[in-house]
């Protein structure tokens, strides 16, 4: 019941913050980048972020959260509030990483740094760790944001990894993650009629940033949020590396991300996030039944592959460079 409660308060201020927006034009704006066609309001991540921290604080009081993560989280508060800023009035790029590195650093001082990974087969230890898990953290805050482009995209990932993770690890929190995310996404599914913004996007890249060095600290492996965020982070990080090889202006937005060029080829937001939530549902399965075993490295490696094979198909369906 508490997480259905979670869901309709999220549901509630979703709404709430909607018809703020429209009245003060909090709008975002189509431009030639854009996926979508007509001014919709924007900053409805912050729903997320009210209700996700209103069950963080009952699960603390409850004992099923430790102190440790609870302030970690709390320390992505100056990047909801950062991002909030500029959903409403742009801001400095600069300014806005500059908050980041020092949430990010703060969350994993909290933390007791990282200093272990597990990769199942083998393990990479030392305290140069902690440069990795800060640069790590970073990136996903980042990625998110980048992979934020179509209708309900994010939101259902979010719902996907936190309730995969849940089965896998059985913590309250990342049930109450899913649940926070899920009041929100039915006015995000297409045709939106909010978008979560950087206040969504941002913090919930750096939740789970959070979450990866939270349960990596608990010897958990790594490989398990590899491939459950696989889809964002390498479409974001093979994006990005193709763009560098170009000699392309990489700080410029664009519209060259997998699953922006698979809506270019005329699929539609809803048929995209559909067949990307059956290719992780497929990979879930797997991943469930090869956990806590060596296999889980040789899925990881195949799934990489997979995902390298299946962005050369967008590329023949929209090739990496027609797109702006």
């Amino acid at each position: 019941m508490f997480y259905v409660c979670i869901t309709v308060f999220s549901f509630l201020l979703t709404y709430v913050l909607m018809v703020i927006a429209r009245k003060k034009n909090i709008m975002d704006i189509p431009n030639e980048r854009s996926s979508h066609s007509v001014p919709t309001p924007r900053g409805g991540g912050l729903a997320i972020v009210i209700a996700f921290f209103m069950g963080v604080f009952y699960l603390y009081y409850k004992g099923e959260i430790p102190g440790n993560l609870l302030l970690a989280l709390l320390s992505g508060l100056p990047i909801v509030i950062i991002s909030l800023i500029d959903d409403i009035v742009s801001l400095s790029s600069k300014i806005r990483f500059l908050v980041q590195m020092c949430s990010t650093g703060l969350a994993l001082y909290f933390l007791g740094g990282l200093e272990k990974l597990n990769f199942i087969i083998f393990e990479i230890e030392g305290v140069w760790l902690n440069v990795v898990a800060f640069f790590g953290v970073l990136w996903l805050i980042n990625l998110y944001n980048f992979i934020d482009g179509i209708d309900g995209y994010a939101a259902s990932e979010a719902i996907f990894v936190s309730l995969a993770a849940f089965i896998l690890f059985r913590e309250s929190i990342f049930l109450l993650l899913a649940a926070a995310v899920g009041g929100f996404l039915p006015f995000n599914w297409q045709k939106a009629k909010i978008f979560m913004g950087d206040v969504g996007s941002a913090f919930l890249g750096f939740v789970f940033g959070i979450f990866i060095v939270y349960t990596a600290n608990k010897e958990i492996s790594i490989l398990y949020w590899l491939i459950l965020l696989g889809l964002f982070w390498f479409d974001a990080t093979f994006t990005l590396f193709r763009r560098i090889k170009n000699e392309e202006p990489f700080t410029k937005p664009h519209k060259k991300h997998a699953y922006q060029r698979i809506v270019q080829a005329g699929f539609s937001h809803q048929k995209t996030v559909i067949y990307a939530m059956v290719v992780n549902i497929v990979t879930f399965v797997v991943i469930y039944i090869s956990k806590e075993s060596e296999y889980l490295f040789y899925v990881f490696i195949i799934y990489l592959c997979l995902l390298y094979l299946l962005t050369k198909l967008i590329d023949y369906k929209r090739p990496f460079y027609a797109s702006v």
